[in-house]
């Protein structure tokens, strides 16, 4: 009786505990495959709809436009869900996802300082979507000088970095040309390690100057037996990092992806915060939104004072001020000149007349343009 008691104990265990798990698992995979196979579904009858609406000439087959305000449509939908995801990668998903479908009729074309894969080349893919034509060029000047002879549609400019601070004065070149800035592009700066080797094999770090040094004090914790190495551009430290043994890449995972890189280490940079700002420029003007800003530059006498008068005036008007910096100018009379961003769209009138105001108070005011925030 004992045997057969065991027997059956064994028996009835096995019986019980063997399925239960792959079924659950067999059943969620189901549930992914059938979700999948229905958002591709509902991606091609979108795709459809928008070339319906170009062949019927519908606003969509104007050509590419600034995609500021289909963005603000696909940010307000992704904070209303609600779900595990949050609605920084709910509209993530939604901008490639336009961005593709504005790509069938025709892929913006977006001019950007400095190599494949630097920050310019990463916040244009940020702000367009992969799907846009995304055109390194050497300089801002560059970059202007594309979108005014209309060979590029938009240009990316850097305004400011949190980390090394003013990267560089666009707004002279935007005096001497008709464009105006049509948005702007927040890039959080986010840096890996890149390699085909193990970590433990790594004996040379590649990486432009600005990368390693914003990642300076992880690489001599983590890998102070590898010695840091300047490259001119994060597509050859990648290349390096690719086909030489025991080298390894900063760069973004944007990178790693084209070049078929593993990421053996994430978020290495040293300061989370770090940002860069930029401007993107054409002869368009977004549509107004609930949340907008305008920049501004004026210049102002040398004279103690002369900037508190043309901030009380701002205040005076209830403008809001989001950001001031001050700029160099050249010339013998040292006056003063200010990059300015404030709250509200020049296509307000209200504001226009409250800014008249502060143009009393300056030698010379630019409006340089309107975007969403």
């Amino acid at each position: 009786m004992a045997k057969r008691k065991a027997k059956k104990t064994i028996s009835t265990g096995t019986r019980r505990k063997s399925p239960a798990k792959p079924a659950r698992s067999t059943g969620t995979a189901t549930k992914i495959k059938r979700l999948d196979s229905e958002l591709v579904q509902l991606l091609q009858q979108r795709a459809d709809l928008v070339l319906e609406s170009a062949r019927r000439g519908g606003q969509l087959a104007l050509g590419p436009t600034t995609p500021d305000g289909e963005d603000e449509t696909l940010r307000r939908l992704a904070n209303k869900s609600r779900g595990p995801m949050p609605a920084r990668s709910v509209s993530a998903v939604l901008r490639e996802v336009a961005g593709g479908c504005r790509a069938l009729i025709r892929a913006p074309r977006v001019a950007f300082p400095g190599p494949p894969f630097g920050f310019g080349h990463l916040a244009a893919m940020q702000h367009f979507g992969r799907s846009a034509e995304c055109v390194p060029v050497d300089g801002v000047a560059a970059v202007f000088d594309e979108v005014h002879r209309k060979q590029s549609d938009f240009g990316l400019v850097p305004l400011e970095s949190s980390t090394d601070g003013h990267l560089a004065d666009a707004c002279d070149t935007l005096l001497r040309n008709e464009l105006k800035i049509c948005g702007k592009v927040t890039l959080c700066v986010r840096h890996a390690l890149l390699s085909k080797c193990p970590r433990a094999e790594v004996r040379e770090v590649y990486g432009v100057p600005t990368a390693l040094s914003q990642c300076r004090n992880w690489l001599a914790k983590h890998l102070n037996f590898a010695r840091p190495i300047e490259v001119t551009s994060t597509s050859t430290a990648c290349q390096l990092a690719g086909g030489k043994p025991g080298a390894a890449a900063v760069a973004g995972r944007e990178a790693g992806i084209c070049f078929n890189l593993e990421v053996l280490a994430e978020d290495i940079e040293d300061n989370a915060a770090n940002t860069a700002r930029f401007a993107v420029v054409g002869d368009q003007l977004p549509p107004r939104t609930k949340n907008d800003r305008a920049a501004l530059l004026f210049q102002l006498e040398h004279r103690p004072g002369a900037l508190a008068d043309a901030v009380a005036v701002l205040k005076r008007n209830k403008i809001n001020l989001t950001w001031i910096e001050s700029l160099p100018i050249a010339g013998p009379d040292r006056a003063a000149l200010f990059f300015v961003e404030i709250e509200g769209h020049e296509a307000d009138k209200r504001l226009c007349r409250k800014l008249a105001s502060l143009q009393r108070k300056t030698l010379r005011m630019e409006l340089l343009g309107s975007y969403p925030e």
